[in-house]
């Protein structure tokens, strides 16, 4: 059971949502397969293991995590344990979060997880154990938004030419009409759009053209991927083709056979170890 909810005005700039996930026993007993969204998010598990996961998807080795970990902005899957019912209370970030909330441009949290210790000390472990003795799913929610809120009152919001850039991308423009725009020179607008992002401005629009796809083949499991490939702004199917087997490791064929709950968690088989 996943329960979802939009911060507080003041905390929007950089939280897209927060959540309390339950995983009941329809969804444990082995792995899952997490396809990229392009943003980053933090997580607070509580249960008797860290998380485990694989970098990159699929691997036989695998790397126990902590009960309190951010993912870094990332344009490939990974697969994660979900061998046993656990709670879980998150966030899902911003451009321009990472920075605010943990100290490091998004960049060098890109592409991995990393222990919430590394980066909040003391502060990770506190506030696990204070989300872990609320009693509800909505208490849990505004304790970690007031604990996020904090911590994202030292800085200020997204840089202005990023933040043009993000609003011109997300309306269909080019990556070289965004730079162009920003005044700044190319290599000066990319180290600002990763420091912010995570991700080059051509990787986050690949990854945002792709949770387009997902959510549009989630809402219509029966339309052809021809017609899916064309709404999403792909150049055709074989091109979507390429680009899901690139940033999720399966085919759209392989997708849909699994008909994941939700379009970015695709279950798998059961976890060896």
């Amino acid at each position: 059971m996943l329960e979802t909810r939009s911060p507080t005005a003041a905390l929007r700039p950089f939280v897209k949502s927060l959540w309390v996930s339950t995983a009941g026993a329809g969804a444990v007993g082995g792995r899952e397969r997490v396809l990229p969204t392009g943003d980053a998010h933090v997580v607070f598990l509580f249960g008797d293991e860290p998380l485990r996961v694989w970098e990159p998807a699929g691997p036989s080795e695998s790397c126990r995590l902590g009960f309190a970990v951010v993912g870094g902005a990332r344009a490939m899957a990974y697969q994660k344990e979900v061998r046993r019912p656990a709670t879980s209370v998150g966030a899902q970030l911003r451009p321009g979060a990472v920075q605010a909330l943990f100290g490091v441009p998004a960049h060098e949290l890109a592409f991995r997880h990393t222990d919430l210790r590394e980066l909040w000390g003391a502060l990770a472990d506190e506030t696990r154990e204070r989300l872990a003795g609320e009693t509800t799913a909505q208490a849990r929610l505004d304790r970690l938004e007031r604990v996020l809120l904090a911590r994202s009152r030292r800085l200020h919001g997204l840089h202005p030419a990023v933040a043009q850039a993000l609003l011109a991308l997300s309306s269909g423009g080019r990556v070289r009409e965004a730079v162009a725009g920003s005044g700044y020179s190319h290599r000066r607008f990319i180290d600002l759009f990763v420091g912010a992002v995570g991700l080059t401005p051509k990787l986050y629009v690949r990854v945002r053209r792709f949770r387009t796809l997902l959510r549009r083949a989630a809402e219509r499991p029966q339309a052809r991927w021809a017609d899916l490939a064309q709404d999403a702004g792909y150049a055709d199917q074989a091109h979507l083709t390429r680009e899901f087997r690139e940033l999720a490791s399966m085919s759209p064929g392989e997708w849909r056979q699994a008909a994941p709950a939700a379009p970015h968690h695709v279950p798998l088989g059961p976890s060896l170890g």
